[in-house]
């Protein structure tokens, strides 16, 4: 049960080099996207074998879609509105519509402790982001739709494989089947945007880390946390990926973060834990048998 949390931290973690690993390539956004999306899910579907038969479901097809159509709305809103507001509507819209659509559709309703801490990872997210200066740019409205969109695609896909995951199918095949679908949605948009880009060796070698570490390895663990962690829970957790993105921004290119995003951290961080920590449920004393 602690480990389930832990896996989905770590795909988090994951999630959040992929911004830095992103600079050393020269391609359009959605080209690297695309390509992110192919050899990731083509690896997870390799990975997956003869599992993928089994755990093919119908619902799961439209979840391939969504983790294709979720990459496109996420770059479209950060062009519209800077890096900035997309990143924070879309990754911190995600844990609401997740909560949301876990309780709609299964009746998992959150606890009142994911609801404060879902809050405060979310103004801390904003505080962190926010505290960078960075401005939006025009097209702003549309931007933010589009990145609601995409926090609402995410949810569902993720709340899809949970469903899959919590019925007994192996977690690895369900992965498998989302983002190799999604690879196959993805390819012909690779092959239109090019890939000349992909014959320079720095390039080549992050889009090859984008695919195998945030991608395969991230949505790897993704699942194997889904197993134990309830699907709100890990949603909220995903939240470390601005968080590490923000550190890894400090260290490696050498920016700096404002008092507001210390402090944004410190919240994002205290939240994280918060709904890390396994509840304790009081046991009910037992009553003597006549």
């Amino acid at each position: 049960m602690r480990k389930g949390p832990l896996a989905v931290v770590g795909a988090s973690v994951l999630w959040g080099t992929a911004g830095t690993a992103g600079l050393l390539v020269s391609a359009d956004s959605v080209a690297l996207a695309a390509a992110r999306l192919v050899i990731g899910g083509t690896a997870l579907a390799l990975y997956a074998g003869a599992g993928l038969r089994s755990a093919f479901r119908p619902g799961l097809l439209p979840a391939a879609a969504a983790v294709a159509a979720y990459q496109l709305c996420f770059f479209a809103a950060v062009g519209r509105t800077g890096v900035a507001i997309g990143t924070v509507v879309a990754i911190g819209s995600g844990p609401v519509f997740t909560g949301l659509l876990s309780w709609f559709l299964h009746g998992s309703r959150p606890s009142g402790r994911w609801t404060v801490a879902t809050t405060a990872a979310i103004c801390g997210s904003a505080a962190l982001i926010a505290g960078g200066g960075a401005q939006a740019g025009g097209e702003v409205v549309s931007g933010v739709l589009l990145a609601l969109l995409g926090g609402l695609l995410y949810a569902f896909y993720t709340v899809m494989a949970a469903r899959e995951i919590g019925r007994g199918v192996r977690p690895d095949a369900v992965m498998g089947v989302m983002f190799g679908g999604s690879a196959v949605i993805m390819l012909p948009i690779l092959m239109a945007n090019g890939v000349s880009w992909l014959g320079e060796p720095r390039g080549l070698a992050a889009v090859l880390y984008l695919g195998l570490g945030t991608t395969a390895l991230s949505y790897f663990l993704y699942g194997r946390g889904l197993r134990t962690t309830p699907v709100a829970t890990a949603a909220t957790l995903a939240l470390a990926e601005p968080a590490v993105a923000a550190l890894l921004g400090l260290v490696v290119l050498g920016e700096r973060l404002a008092p507001v995003s210390v402090a944004g951290l410190v919240l994002l961080a205290l939240s994280l834990v918060a709904v890390a920590v396994p509840e304790r449920r009081p046991e009910r004393a037992l009553e003597s048998q006549p």
